[in-house]
């Protein structure tokens, strides 16, 4: 759908004349025949740009009927494009270097910007950003220019399966230049399918007319029989990683064991934010960082986000880091539980000496007013 510039939005206005007039058919000069309009933002505000048409006016020539537009537009955005290319690379770089999810860089078009887009429509850029990205890292002269001071090369492959169930990533990279050379989903693992990606490497690696010196991979079967077929005589080792995590599994099942006894240890968490909520929500004050609520809730937040951490290699297991991650908020509750306790006693023991001394006398004048003495009695 077209998209509907409110009525008093201000445009930059930009007109783009012909540079070269001339026909490259026949050589007769062209004339302009029409007027092309595009609306589009950038980060310096709407542009109206106009590009004027040019046409071969000789009935005989092939470019007769064939439109040329001034070649500066493309330098300025794409057809049909509702953005200019800075908006395009604003965008890649806020979505791939910082992480930027889909609403926040919405959010902050609109906020920072003034440019009202579409989640669909950011998407739609962020998958071209993609696609261009992967083009550019496929290029051969940046590729020949990444490894001209390379003499050989070192490969991986690993696989890469977010859920299980899905389709799984398979990844090949060059660690010499530390390079994602080129990734592609599989659904199956099956050694045709795998050997096919080996192919490919192999296919990168003579355009490059470097040397193969080594492979790393978790040393799957597919893997094995795929590399030695493709790669006769080169060199397979064992990815340090998965070596570690093959050799360490019977301390990652105990580990596994462990947080799952952890995690029945620690009960009734979605209890305490209820009723801390509950408070909150009955409180007639306005939030505060530092009241009880506030910090309960945030211990519980601190406390959810640790059990829900399976992060961890064979070096550092996850349930070592859960168990050490809630000792630390456990000293943490105690400390606040110590400075609390002190700081009632310190408002008990606030009183001054001449109150004190007061109310000592007070209290001897009504025992005496009372018949008792403050004498012990003989016996």
């Amino acid at each position: 759908m077209r998209y509907r510039w409110p009525k008093e939005t201000v445009f930059r206005r930009i007109v783009l004349e012909p540079v070269d007039r001339e026909c490259e058919a026949c050589g007769t000069a062209r004339r302009i025949c029409d007027h092309r309009h595009h609306k589009f933002f950038t980060l310096d505000g709407p542009v109206h740009l106009t590009s004027k048409l040019t046409i071969c006016p000789a009935p005989a020539c092939r470019e007769h009927h064939r439109t040329v537009s001034p070649m500066q537009e493309l330098s300025l955005t794409m057809p049909w494009w509702l953005i200019g290319w800075d908006v395009f690379a604003w965008i890649g770089h806020r979505r791939f270097a910082r992480h930027w999810s889909v609403p926040q860089l919405r959010a902050e078009l609109l906020d920072g910007y003034r440019i009202v887009l579409s989640e669909d429509s950011i998407e739609r850029h962020i998958q071209a950003y993609q696609r261009m990205l992967a083009a550019r890292q496929e290029d051969s002269l940046r590729l020949a220019e990444a490894y001209h001071d390379q003499k050989d090369l070192i490969l991986s492959i690993d696989g890469l399966q977010p859920e299980k169930g899905h389709e799984t990533l398979y990844v090949v990279r060059e660690l010499r230049a530390k390079r994602v050379w080129f990734a592609e989903p599989l659904l199956s693992s099956a050694a045709s399918e795998v050997r096919r990606l080996l192919a490919e490497a192999r296919r990168w690696a003579e355009r490059l007319r470097l040397p193969v010196r080594l492979w790393l991979s978790d040393k799957q079967d597919a893997f094995v029989t795929g590399i030695a077929a493709e790669f006769a005589g080169t060199a397979h080792r064992y990815c340090e990683n998965h070596f570690l995590r093959d050799l360490a599994k019977p301390v990652l099942e105990a580990d596994s064991h462990a947080k799952v006894a952890m995690r029945r240890k620690i009960r009734g968490l979605r209890t305490v934010e209820r009723e801390v909520m509950q408070a909150a929500a009955n409180s007639s004050t306005p939030a505060n960082p530092t009241q009880p609520q506030q910090v309960v809730s945030d211990y519980c937040t601190a406390v959810r986000g640790i059990l829900n951490s399976d992060q961890g290699g064979p070096l550092n297991p996850p349930g070592l880091k859960m168990a050490q991650s809630v000792q630390e908020v456990r000293a943490s509750i105690e400390r606040s539980l110590q400075e609390g306790k002190k700081g009632r006693q310190r408002r008990r023991c606030s009183v001054s000496p001449a109150a004190s001394t007061a109310a000592c006398r007070r209290f001897r004048r009504r025992r005496r007013n009372s018949g008792h003495t403050s004498k012990p009695s003989e016996t």
